[in-house]
């Protein structure tokens, strides 16, 4: 199974050569990375252009301008011919160097169209040391409701669910990779398998936890996604959700 994966960057060349690295040590055979670059200005067009010719045919990538990052997500979507499709930031990196082997193992051996698994929170200062870990569990109906939901740097899925259900809600700003998991589990009910493996290094901080008007502003948008398919947020939603994230960005400014 080709496994693609998508890196949306901007004038970040030293944090998407952490990722290249990572997707290239990976033991998993049939890989490609594409990366869509939103018309870098820092080197970054020039590092993309040595590597794709050093990658084997493995590296493909665009560099244009978009308007806004899931403007850029869907557009790698487009790109990809993997039969399956993930998303990491730039700067972000697998677990390990097995990680791909196992989602595509996964995906194939129990014939679902999606696999999620667990995450570390890591600083880009020190990304050997875990400041924060996310970890998963299966989904069942109604879960979403609860708070719960999918660490999107591990939710990998099958290229035809892109096909069938859409790509990511760009109206939705910050809160898209909500939108498009919600639509795909809950709504459209695709078949999927959680992995209690860690699987991703994500850097702390995503745009959607980089300050506290991000954070409100995605828990915003979080309950338009709801309303969108006719569905309500319970009132215990916001304390589940918002807490966590506002604690964290406190702690974060004083560690």
């Amino acid at each position: 199974m080709r496994v693609s994966v998508v890196t949306v960057v901007k004038n970040r060349a030293e944090a998407l050569a952490a990722t290249f690295a990572s997707v290239m040590e990976q033991t998993h055979g049939d890989v490609e990375f594409v990366v869509v670059d939103g018309a870098s200005t820092d080197g970054t067009v020039a590092w993309l252009e040595a590597h794709a010719r050093l990658s084997g045919g493995r590296l493909r990538w665009i560099s244009e301008p978009d308007s806004g990052i899931y403007n850029a997500m869907n557009k790698g979507i487009a790109m990809a011919t993997g039969q399956a499709v993930g998303f990491l930031g730039a700067g972000d990196t697998f677990f390990d160097s097995r990680s791909l082997r196992v989602i595509a193992e996964t995906l194939e051996e129990a014939d679902v169209d999606a696999v999620y698994g667990d995450l570390v929170f890591v600083r880009e200062s020190n990304p050997g040391r875990v400041c924060r870990s996310w970890r998963g569990s299966q989904f069942v109906p109604g879960i979403f409701r609860r708070g719960w939901q999918p660490a999107h740097p591990t939710f990998f899925v099958r290229r035809e669910c892109f096909e069938r259900h859409g790509g990511f809600d760009e109206a939705l700003e910050i809160s898209a990779d909500f939108d498009i998991m919600y639509r795909m589990l809950e709504k459209c009910r695709i078949s999927n398998r959680y992995i209690p493996r860690t699987l991703v290094r994500m850097l702390a901080g995503g745009t959607s936890n980089a300050s506290l008007r991000n954070i409100f502003v995605a828990h915003r948008n979080i309950r338009r996604s709801f309303c969108k398919y006719g569905d309500t947020a319970p009132w215990l939603y916001s304390v589940r959700r918002l807490l966590p994230k506002v604690l964290n960005t406190i702690e974060s400014r004083f560690s």
